[in-house]
């Protein structure tokens, strides 16, 4: 897969939503430098941005399986904490259950908790905030996307939807992700394969969000003994960008636990198994 790194330190695997690639993301690198040393690892998913997808990228475990894959490469046994958007949170869940307590911590922003759309507990479509104006100056097909996902319309929502969306949105292989599509959801939802997550997490959602909800999300918090839950008014499926400055703190506040976590010894604490036994920290 193709990646960009910045920093050094403790990696952080960031892990974007369907149809966008890494640009969707990189607006939280600011945060990540002011809170620690950080290496941040940003992904492209196969057939998104400039990841390519064989035939043999044909399902939601086939894409979990590359991201594996990719860890394991880059990080080998070191610990290492995983950030995932949308249908990357739901990668990033299964990364929880595949390396155990090799993973530090976990933020889920408006994650896929259930894959069949029709399942989902949605709220209406609302937008609370039009800008007429601004959608007439701009691309009809530019307009059409940015007007089916902002919860607020203005110009500094648009310029930061155009710079960090758009980009993503426009290049994916669409082949490569109708193959994806047509198997979305995991083999085994990665809470059934531990008991408990203990590592911090946050798990961020937004409150107009039509495309995952919110509410799903609260309820998946029971799996991570350390979580923090925050639904955000005034946002929707790109609660980051609609949010910028509560997602920044809410993010903060989360790398300060994990660092505190790493530094006091307790990260060697092991996930358990539904039947008591210990995870190993990885596979």
């Amino acid at each position: 897969m193709h990646s960009v790194d910045c920093g050094a330190g403790t990696p952080i695997l960031i892990i974007h939503g369907f149809c966008v690639d890494h640009r969707l993301l990189l607006g939280l690198d600011p945060v990540f430098e002011a809170h620690g040393q950080w290496r941040r690892v940003y992904v492209d998913l196969p057939g998104m941005g400039q990841s390519a997808a064989g035939p043999e990228i044909d399902s939601a475990d086939a894409v979990a399986e590359t991201v594996v894959s990719f860890a394991r490469q880059s990080f080998g046994a070191e610990k290492f904490a995983v950030l995932g958007n949308s249908f990357g949170g739901m990668i990033a869940r299964h990364m929880v259950a595949e390396f155990g307590e090799q993973v530090l911590g976990l933020a889920l922003l408006c994650p896929v908790v259930v894959a069949d759309n029709g399942s989902r507990t949605l709220p209406a479509k609302t937008v609370l905030q039009t800008d007429p104006t601004l959608l007439a100056a701009l691309e009809p097909a530019d307009a059409a996307d940015y007007e089916a996902m902002a919860v607020v319309q203005s110009p500094e929502n648009w310029l930061r939807f155009r710079d960090a969306a758009l980009p993503g949105f426009r290049i994916f292989d669409q082949a490569a992700v109708q193959r994806i599509s047509s198997s979305y959801a995991l083999r085994t939802e990665p809470e059934n394969r531990f008991a408990s997550f203990k590592g911090p997490t946050l798990i961020l959602a937004g409150r107009q969000d039509h495309v995952v909800g919110f509410e799903d999300q609260t309820a998946l918090a029971r799996s991570y003994a350390q979580s923090t839950t925050a639904v955000l008014d005034r946002a929707g499926h790109n609660a980051h960008l609609d949010q910028p400055e509560l997602t920044a703190a809410l993010l903060g506040e989360w790398l300060e636990r994990v660092s505190d976590w790493k530094e006091h010894g307790v990260a060697a604490r092991s996930i358990e198994n539904h039947d008591g036994g210990p995870r190993p920290s990885s596979r």
